[in-house]
């Protein structure tokens, strides 16, 4: 138990026995396993999006009951809240490219303002388009 307190979750009880030890075995085995499978998910999806650039990629811990379901929400809907304005922002700079001046990176996600450096970065972009709209004008 220090073990797994401590972190590391390669640990196990002897399995095999009868009454409530043997269950206490299982469960205490069970329960490391799942912290086990959501370290190697957490560790996946950080080189998998961070470093690899796969945006399309999510966390999938296995049990998705109460609050390991929770959980696994909670980094999916971080990853969708960090790419989002990612590529929205490709989409607009993509169309500009193009020679459409007329798109604009949306200063909202489902209803939700931006903010922060996602607002700051969204209003650079747009302010850009619109500098670029006046030059091409004249």
């Amino acid at each position: 138990m220090e073990a797994m307190r401590a972190g590391d979750f390669s640990v196990r009880l002897p399995a095999g026995r009868d009454g409530p030890l043997g269950r206490i075995a299982v469960l205490f085995n069970e329960i490391v396993g799942a912290n086990q499978n959501m370290a190697q998910q957490l560790e996946r999806i950080g080189k998998s999006v961070g470093e690899q650039g796969r945006t399309r990629q999510r966390v999938k811990f296995g049990i998705s009951t109460a609050t390991w379901g929770d959980m696994e929400g909670s980094v999916n809907g971080l990853i969708d809240d960090l790419v989002w304005p990612t590529t929205e922002v490709t989409r607009v700079i993509g169309a500009v490219a193009q020679g459409d001046l007329l798109q604009t990176v949306r200063l909202d996600v489902d209803g939700r303002p931006l903010k922060g450096e996602f607002l700051r970065a969204a209003t650079i972009v747009n302010t850009m388009i619109k500098q670029l709209s006046v030059f091409t004008s004249e």
